[in-house]
């Protein structure tokens, strides 16, 4: 590797790990905020909408309507899939502990395997199927503690929501790889709001929870997004994917730091045991599709 190559290399890993960071804070904001969850939804979308909108056209330059008008069904269902992950994943952080929400999230590579399986007969390896084995086991010792509250199990029901709409988005994205990732987000980002818009009250936001909630949108998802748009193209996708992982331990750790949000007993033992089932398949896979460098010989 050309010390240009690894400059490229280690600009990606700083871009795509940020990414993750940011995309963590979900936990913080969806805390601090007060406003209710369909107004949180609403005001965020419209804010998400905007500022990846600005990239998407920032980048494209002026190909940008060329490349909107372009597009066809597969954009559209990806737009579909977004949007339900955004309502599941803040709803099922809002709804129950942020530690059950991601456990269940950590799954998605392994959902995805499935769905990929179903739709498009992509067979999975047998290290995916054992770990997703392992997974489930994981998730299932983390369901057989007690419920935290009367939303708990709507707030788990809304990560599996969310995990199998990014299974989908992942199998529609992996189909049609000519797919605009950017314009889809930002109209999925739209369409939330579209969605809860009938639901919500913004003349009720306080000026506290409007700075918060276009934090919100601009830090942890436009940035966040805009983040890992230009880092994964430096560095291969299994090693983008395995620093985009560091977004399930992250987000309840901020939360245990800065908010003494304690997991229960149950996700403090199948927690674990998914995120060991999740870090050990995607290092393998990295260590599988790793290319080996020639040996110089000087």
């Amino acid at each position: 590797m050309t010390l240009a190559e690894q400059q490229q290399y280690r600009l990606g890993v700083t871009y795509v790990a940020l990414s993750a960071l940011a995309w963590s804070t979900s936990g913080l904001f969806v805390r601090t905020i007060h406003a209710d969850l369909m107004t949180i939804l609403f005001c965020r979308g419209i804010v998400t909408g905007f500022g990846v909108f600005a990239l998407f056209f920032y980048i494209e330059r002026g190909n940008g309507w060329r490349i909107i008008r372009s597009m066809r069904w597969p954009s559209l269902a990806a737009t579909v899939f977004s949007t339900t992950a955004m309502i599941g994943g803040i709803g099922s952080i809002y709804y129950t502990s942020i530690a059950d929400a991601m456990v269940i999230y950590a799954t998605v590579p392994f959902v995805t395997a499935g769905v990929a399986y179903v739709f498009i007969r992509e067979r999975p390896s047998a290290t995916t199927l054992v770990a997703s084995v392992v997974a489930l086991g994981g998730v299932l010792v983390m369901l057989s503690g007690e419920s935290a509250g009367d939303g708990s199990w709507l707030g788990k029901g809304l990560a599996v929501i969310m995990t199998l709409a990014v299974a989908g988005l992942a199998v529609i994205m992996r189909q049609h790889r000519d797919v605009p990732m950017l314009p889809a987000m930002a109209l999925s980002a739209w369409l939330c709001s579209f969605v809860t818009f009938w639901f919500a009250s913004p003349s009720m936001v306080s000026g506290h929870d409007l700075g918060l909630i276009v934090a919100f949108g601009l830090v942890q998802s436009a940035m966040g997004l805009s983040l890992y748009t230009f880092g994964s193209r430096l560095i291969p996708a299994a090693d983008a994917t395995l620093l985009t992982a560091l977004e399930v331990p992250l987000t309840p750790l901020w939360a245990w730091m800065f908010l003494a949000e304690l997991p229960s007993r149950a996700t403090l033992v199948g927690g674990p045991i998914v995120l060991a089932a999740l870090f050990g398949h995607i290092l393998l896979e990295v260590r599988r599709n790793r290319v080996k460098e020639p040996v110089q010989v000087h």
